[in-house]
């Protein structure tokens, strides 16, 4: 594969060091980190790289675009992403997003423009390349069967945790989600409708939890049952495996962007239709410029979370 330059946008969340040593071992290069300071003290950047060889804290967006073949974006306020991105879409550069990609369909369209005119760009949940749902996806159909009922779940928040429950639930039934419906909570998790093609559902239950849950799934299709529990040990190796050889030019995108973002699509329906009483909310009829998760506030709530 082709050895690629990377840079670390925002070190908010525990990613960028959990990535950074799979990242060389896959043969890329760790070119250097920019911090916005959301979450960290000032200072937190450069004792970052110092730890990690990182050769280079970047002093803006504009330097970092000039030195590298791709930006992750890290940013734990997902209202932040495009404009972070922005810079390295405008240089040609490839963007790697994490989840959640984005809040709202404002900035998804925003996303898809940029692919449609031919900028590399990708992301979201790792649990859309995770080894367990390779493992049941490469089974022969005519073995397996076609998801007809999908129940997943994990556990801690809504959204910025939640959307990895929403990604396994999608992965496993395939792109064409129609629309969601807030079903009403159990205890505090929040269960969530979301519905398909041919009649076929999916149930999501996500939010605090009492203790710590796994990601899980329970496919049900017409040849059998299959419960599947993600080994987190494993997520991020198959992820950065799946998408940077896209980022080097080697393979295609694996998803198209639009179906990666029917994932957001679907929590954000959700929460439309949990602010309106369980309303049935189809996928395409979201308010445009509705931001149903608030990055800003996660993102003061996260800061005081890791300042304990």
């Amino acid at each position: 594969m082709k050895p690629l330059r990377i840079g670390h946008v925002d070190l908010d969340t525990s990613h960028p060091g959990s990535w950074i040593p799979i990242i060389r071992e896959l043969g890329h290069e760790v070119a250097g980190v920019i911090d916005h300071g959301d979450i960290h003290p000032e200072g937190y950047a450069q004792s970052f790289a110092q730890e990690r060889e990182i050769p280079k804290v970047f002093s803006s967006l504009d330097e970092m675009a000039g030195e590298v073949d791709l930006a992750i974006i890290h940013s734990c306020n997902w209202d932040k992403h495009n404009e972070r991105a922005r810079p390295f879409v405008e240089a040609g550069k490839g963007v790697l997003i994490d989840k959640p990609m984005v809040g709202s369909l404002a900035d998804m369209i925003t996303l898809l423009e940029w692919e449609k005119k031919g900028h590399k760009v990708t992301g979201g949940s790792s649990l859309y390349y995770c080894l367990e749902v390779q493992e049941f996806l490469g089974q022969p159909v005519e073995e397996r069967g076609e998801p007809r009922f999908v129940y997943a779940g994990c556990g801690v928040d809504e959204f910025n945790y939640g959307i990895h429950a929403y990604a396994l639930a999608h992965v496993l039934m395939g792109a064409g989600a129609q629309a969601a419906r807030y079903m009403g909570t159990a205890g505090t998790q929040i269960q969530v409708e979301g519905t398909w093609d041919g009649g076929r559902r999916a149930v999501i239950a996500v939010g605090k939890a009492d203790a710590y849950l796994p990601f899980y799934a329970t496919v049900v299709t017409e040849r059998g049952v299959h419960h599947l529990q993600v080994n987190n040990r494993n997520l991020y190796r198959a992820y950065l495996s799946a998408v940077l050889p896209y980022f080097a030019g080697e393979i295609e995108a694996p998803y198209p962007l639009a179906r990666l973002l029917e994932v957001e699509r679907l929590a954000v329906a959700a929460h439309v239709s949990r602010e309106h009483q369980g309303i049935v909310v189809p996928v395409d009829d979201i308010p445009w410029n509705h931001r149903s998760y608030d990055g800003r506030a996660f993102e003061a709530e996260y800061r005081l979370a890791r300042q304990k």
